[in-house]
């Protein structure tokens, strides 16, 4: 029997390590799935994937490079460094190196790299004749990016030791490519719709004021021509006329301010509503140095255009309201979807008053009732937390669709 033991344990034990080994790439890989899926931003996604996996697997450097999505040829010329992590002193110093073709770009260019590949720092071509300055990295992993079979980029991911990465380790990697890939042609797709989605915009924007405002008023110059015409000569009739083109300029106003209204969407045009919340904040904080953060999360990628824009301008006046009279040290805005509403929280630190006691005319009176005209509109509601000396919450739902 103890001879039987000293044949299996070791089987058992390969098992067990086999087991742990692949319950932690699950747990990296959707670490590294809830990162891409938790930010907006690519480039910020891209640095943050970066990060992970050198933690995670103990390495050190890394840098991703992309396909410009408007190059009309695969070369290595067509590559930008979309995302860099702790790059060696012989890559920062020398930023050239960070430019044109590489060992690396060739392969992938040449279509010969479909997995991950070790690289050793001696044929680094683009670390060639610099290994005092490669801050004690060794060995980098070549990682091809692709989307389906569409190439999009190389990620390399560098460590100190003088190891190859396994095949475990290399496949492991290519599946991160794998996960990087679709990211990359998510975020590409969705900025690309909301382009076509703003010019299409613009475009009905312009057939409605041709279609509405421009034969209005061609409609009032009509009136007002054929009344001067008629002045002396037919009184009444030029009554008429003019009270056609009064009732004229009545509708067209009235359309004008509906226009207004939808053209104040082009204050987000061509941004998310979290960056265009991150560049408010950005600007008040260093105009008052008041330090503002900003948290988004997941879900909010896709409201309606009038739902960002009545969200950005709630903050806004919001944030306007903190400044001018609550004295804070400290303000958080918080935006979230929960199911069907979307959530924005804004909180400050500073000498917080009695909610029942404000009044058209007071300090903040009229901007609390602005706001709460504002979430109306948007079919949400707004309350208020707070109590004298210890801070305010605002909070803001609305629906998300």
């Amino acid at each position: 029997m103890a001879e039987e033991r000293q044949v299996y344990q070791p089987s058992h034990e390969a098992d067990a390590a086999h087991l742990l080994r692949r319950n932690r790439e699950l747990a990296i890989l959707n670490t590294i799935a809830e990162a891409l899926n938790r930010s907006v931003d690519l480039e910020q996604a891209l640095e943050g994937v970066l990060a992970l996996v050198a933690d995670l697997l103990d390495l050190r450097s890394g840098w991703i490079w992309l396909l410009n999505p408007d190059a009309e040829d695969i070369n290595p010329d067509s590559f930008y460094a979309a995302a860099t992590r702790e790059l060696p002193p012989a890559l920062v110093s020398n930023p050239k190196r960070m430019t044109g073709d590489c060992l690396c770009l060739d392969e992938f260019c040449a279509g010969n790299l479909r997995g991950a590949a070790n690289i050793n720092v001696l044929e680094c071509t683009r670390l060639a004749g610099a290994v005092a300055g490669t801050d004690g990295l060794r060995y980098h992993a070549t990682i091809p990016i692709y989307a389906q079979d569409k190439p999009l980029g190389v990620m390399n991911v560098a460590g100190p030791e003088w190891r190859s990465f396994d095949s475990d380790e290399l496949q492991f990697l290519y599946t991160i490519g794998y996960q990087l890939g679709i990211a990359v042609e998510r975020s590409r797709l969705y900025t690309e719709s909301r382009r076509l989605a703003a010019i299409e915009e613009r475009n009905r924007l312009a057939r409605e004021i041709h279609d509405t405002l421009a034969q209005g008023l061609t409609a009032i110059g009509l009136n007002l021509e054929a009344a001067d015409a008629l002045l002396d000569t037919e009184p009444a009739r030029a009554r008429q006329k003019i009270r056609r083109a009064l009732e004229l300029t009545q509708l067209n106003l009235a359309e004008a301010r509906r226009s207004v209204l939808d053209l104040r969407a082009a204050l987000l045009e061509g941004r998310t509503l979290a960056q265009a919340l991150a560049d408010l904040t950005s600007d008040l904080s260093r105009e008052h140095g008041l330090p503002i953060t900003v948290t988004v999360g997941a879900g909010v990628e896709k409201l309606p255009a009038r739902v960002e824009v009545g969200l950005y301008r709630i903050t806004q006046e919001a944030l306007n309201n903190v400044i001018r009279h609550a004295q804070a040290h400290r303000v958080n805005v918080h935006l979230t979807r929960q199911g069907p509403e979307v959530h924005l929280t804004i909180t400050d630190d500073g000498l917080g008053f009695d909610p029942a006691r404000v009044q058209p005319g007071a300090a903040g009176g009229f901007g609390l009732i602005g706001l709460g005209e504002r979430a109306r509109l948007l079919n949400g509601s707004l309350s208020i937390k707070s109590a004298p000396g210890s801070g305010t919450q605002l909070i803001v739902v609305v629906p998300g669709v």
